[in-house]
């Protein structure tokens, strides 16, 4: 994950989705409670929806992001505490 081409989009998704309402202000969902949905990351990066959603899955994957649905659809929100223990794990030099 972190020597792949793709590792500044991930960056870049889990930065918006630290502060979701700042970066998707005008999804019908709520960015905040609810996450955001991968169209949305898609939008903002400019990129397919499939696309986004790869970068998605292995975030979640790894355990940074956490998933919800919502009318069918899979939302995306950080999971700060396990961000938190992955950087500290890289701050040891494990």
């Amino acid at each position: 994950m972190l020597r792949t081409p793709g590792n500044d989009t991930r960056l870049r998704i889990l930065e918006w989705l630290k502060e979701p309402a700042a970066h998707f202000p005008h999804h019908p969902t709520d960015p905040v409670g609810d996450g955001v949905p991968a169209d949305a990351v898609a939008a903002k990066l400019g990129v397919p929806r499939p696309v986004a959603e790869t970068h998605l899955a292995l975030l979640a994957a790894l355990g940074l992001l956490r998933t919800h649905h919502v009318r069918g659809r899979v939302h995306y929100r950080r999971d700060d505490m396990r961000i938190a223990e992955v950087a500290r794990i890289f701050e040891k030099g494990w």
